[in-house]
Parts: C-alpha cells; structure tokens; sequence
C-alpha cells in the first residue's frame, strides 16, 4: 500500500495541470517511497476533466461544481488510504526527490504534523515564493523569505505553519483536531489547521530538499485582487476567533487592532479598502454565528503549554514580519 497520496485540487487549471502531474511521475520524482496522485477536479470546464481521464496512472475524482478548496482537498484526504497526504496546487512543478524529500522530513518526528516545501518563483527559480509560513500578534501571516534568494533558506527549520500549496501532512492527525475548515472555503485554511495542530502539542516544519516551481495566485490572477482581498480579510478574523481563547484576544487587542487599521489602510490606498472593510465584517458574522461557534477550537487544562508557547511565537514573529513589511 502506498506511504504517500499527493492530493492535488483543480478548477480550469488546464493551463498549469499538465506539467504538474507529468513532474510527478515516478521515472521523474525517483522517490524510494510509494505514493499516488489523486486530482480533485472542482468542476472544470477547460479541458482538464478530458485530460485528466486520458492519465491512466492518475486517480481523479470529478465534481459538478466549484465547492472551494478546503472542500476538495478533505475530500482527497478523505478518499486516501495512506499514513501521509501531500497537498499541492495546480500551478506547480515538482523537483526530483520533492516527494521522496517531504515523506523523509516527517515520517521520523511523531510530533510533526506538516512540513512545508520550498516554493520557488515560476519566473525566477533562484528567488523564494515560500519556506513556511509566519503568523504575529498582529494578527499578519507571512511567507517567510518571498522574493529573497533561495540558497539562503537552505536550512530546515520549524515554521509556525506549512504552506498548503506544497507540504505534506500526517493524516492521523486530522482525526484528532479536525479537517480543513471549509466555512473558509480559499485562503489561510493552511495557516488555521497548522495553528490548530500547535494547539494540541503538534509543530510544522520547512524541508529544502523538497522544492517546487510555483506560478502563484493562478486561480485568482495575481498577488492582490478584490476576491483575494475579501477572503482573506475574512479568514484571517476568523482564524483569530476560532483559534484564539478570549484572554488571548484581550492580550493582543492593542497590536491586533494596530494590524487590521494597518492593512486598512494598505489595501485603501490599492483601492481595496472597501473589499477589506466588507471582508473583515464578513469575518466576524461568521465567527459570531452558529456555524461559527460550532466550529471555535475547544480548549482545556492540556493546552496551556501550547497556548504560551504560542504567545511567545506570535511576539517572537512580529520582528520579522514587520522587517518584511506587507
């Protein structure tokens, strides 16, 4: 049986999905671990469900419709047999030795719950798309290193969570915190289940010998844009609801509210304030309502230490996340 299922979620991504599965052949990835690929197609209506069904070695699960990303890949994790799920967008191609590299990282620390891939840019291999992924008191997540050189993140190291676009998780854990939260539907749902992990003792890391080519907000067409923009100012209230116990929230109130004006007034002067502003409201209706509620991480005596240790990150990340700037 397979160690390994690299679950990839796809809506009209024909444009990219080709070199992405064909970099993931075993002649190209050479891994000395079993895997499957399995392609969750969210209802394309491109050409991928046509090529998709011409890949005899692909296993594809066709659905009628776009139901999000955090839908699609708990379905992929769902329908896997294996101890360890890979996820990995559409818009990449795989290195040799990418899976062989991540399935090594994580399968010997049985407190690790993910570990995130080297992400490099599609225009520009030497430069850093992602190495994991920060998160402050500021309530700001960052990829750590974007646009930096890649050989200067050549090191492995624990992040506070693995970006979803290329890392691997272990699938037991999913049984104990709980799946992807698909009241986020796209965006941060990385940065939630990594910061769920770390509730409950888990930790995430970033391997380098696991690399990848991404082309990056290919299913939104570009790095700020008003869908992007509104989603993510939703998830990112949401995650703090969720995730934060109100003692926590009181805490960081004063440098929480000093973020969300300063990214307010960011995306103002990109002429999205009112995206911002709509999403931020959108982010604590859902917070506040049943759904919502029904989904805040429940928290007890055994997850106190985490919860400090926590803390200490978000103030440890703020130096670095705001040297980075937006």
């Amino acid at each position: 049986m397979e160690k390994v299922t690299v679950v990839i979620p796809n809506f009209d991504g024909m444009k990219f999905l080709p070199e992405c599965i064909e970099s993931l052949r075993p002649e190209n990835q050479r891994a000395m671990v079993d895997y499957e690929v399995l392609v969750i197609d969210n209802g394309s209506t491109d050409g991928s469900v046509e090529y998709l069904k011409s890949c005899g070695w692909v296993r594809s699960i066709f659905l009628d419709s776009n139901t999000g990303f955090c839908h699609a890949v708990n379905l992929g994790i769902k329908k896997s047999k294996s101890p360890y799920v890979i996820l990995l967008n559409n818009d990449t191609k795989a290195y040799t030795g990418f899976v062989q590299g991540l399935y090594s990282a994580i399968s010997k620390r049985k407190k690790c719950f993910s570990v995130s891939a080297q992400m490099l840019m599609w225009d520009d291999e030497m430069l850093l798309d992602d190495a994991g992924d920060l998160y402050c008191c500021l309530g700001w997540s960052r990829s750590r290193g974007k646009g930096k050189p890649a050989e200067d993140f050549n090191k492995p190291c624990k992040v506070f969570s693995a970006c979803g676009g290329a890392a691997i998780y272990r699938r037991s854990v999913f049984e104990k915190i709980g799946y992807f939260d698909e009241l986020h539907f796209a965006y941060l749902e990385d940065l939630d289940i990594g910061y769920r992990a770390k509730l409950f003792g888990y930790y995430n890391r970033y391997e380098p010998t696991a690399r990848v080519l991404h082309y990056g907000s290919a299913s939104t067409g570009s790095r700020y844009n008003t869908r992007k923009t509104e989603l993510s100012s939703a998830n990112n209230v949401y995650v703090i609801a969720k995730n934060m116990p109100i003692w926590q929230i009181i805490l960081n109130f004063i440098p929480l509210l000093a973020g969300f004006i300063t990214k307010f007034v960011f995306f103002c002067k990109k002429r999205m304030g009112l995206q911002y502003a709509r999403g931020f409201v959108e982010g604590w209706k859902r917070a506040l309502s049943e759904e919502g509620k029904a989904h805040k991480v429940k928290l007890g005596f055994k997850n106190i230490g985490p919860l400090f240790k926590i803390q200490v990150e978000l103030w440890m990340n703020l130096i670095p996340i705001i040297k980075d700037g937006n």
